[in-house]
């Protein structure tokens, strides 16, 4: 059985070493340690900016390269990057139940702390509303974990058949060999979410309302190649791709 894979969960408070890794005699640091894993970042926009902007080539390439005076070293680290935040200072941006307190330059302020070219290299953005006491309360049972996980396999077994045989051209794992949807190059992504002419009207004309870049052109592709991995569909349907657009709610600049 395989070893269970690491989940690293730093305090906001941590250090550009602590994060990223450094020192006299460089080490790694919590972005290396889930390599493989998962680092999840709790209040997002409360950790230091530095330290989320130098994040970004590593989130991007998989790896990252510490210089000092004692040498240079270069660390896996290659992740799945889970962060949460507030819509607001306050919190109750868009609560139905509480008014928000925050002015609009309050909001536009918290937000920007997170800056465009980072958003860009997470591939999904959700909302979470609050759960009310009814459905606190409600002891119907939901999906169970074990039809979740098989389904999830069934997902990765396919996108691991689907890269079989391309040796590299990404940047996750082992000299670059990719295995998941994530890691695809551009070239791969033109191959495997090749979409036809009537979604790709429908691609540009979300890209042009929500002014999205090409990154994240790219990465709506690879999220719409998920979703339908997860249906089982050997090609992206409208379905698939809307859903994926959906998953850009921070590129929206709305207030409420």
């Amino acid at each position: 059985m395989p070893p269970p894979r690491p989940v690293r969960a730093p305090h906001h408070t941590i250090s550009d070493i602590g994060l990223l890794g450094g020192g006299s005699i460089p080490g790694p640091g919590e972005i290396s340690l889930a390599h493989h894993g998962v680092l999840f970042l709790d209040e997002f926009p409360e950790f230091k900016r530095s330290a989320l902007e130098v994040m970004r080539q590593p989130l991007e390439d998989g790896h990252v390269t510490i210089s000092r005076s004692a040498g240079k070293v270069t660390l896996p680290c290659a992740f799945m990057l889970v962060a949460a935040m507030n819509p607001c200072p306050c919190g109750y941006l868009g609560d139905s139940k509480h008014e928000c307190r925050c002015s609009p330059s309050q909001i536009q302020r918290y937000r920007a702390r997170i800056s465009g070219p980072l958003l860009d290299r997470i591939d999904i953005h959700i909302e979470a509303p609050a759960l009310g006491i009814a459905e606190l309360r409600n002891e119907a049972p939901g999906e169970p974990s074990s039809a979740i996980r098989a389904r999830v396999q069934a997902a990765r077994d396919r996108q691991i058949a689907r890269f079989k045989n391309t040796g590299g051209g990404g940047s996750g794992g082992a000299a670059g060999v990719v295995t998941s949807n994530a890691r695809m190059s551009h070239a791969q992504i033109r191959k495997h979410c090749a979409i036809d002419s009537t979604l790709g009207d429908m691609l540009q004309q979300a890209m042009e309302q929500l002014s999205l870049s090409a990154r994240a052109y790219d990465r709506i592709l690879k999220v719409a190649r998920t979703i339908a991995d997860l249906a089982g569909s050997e090609k992206i349907e409208s379905n698939h791709l809307l859903e994926a657009i959906q998953y850009r709610s921070l590129d929206r600049k709305v207030f409420y």
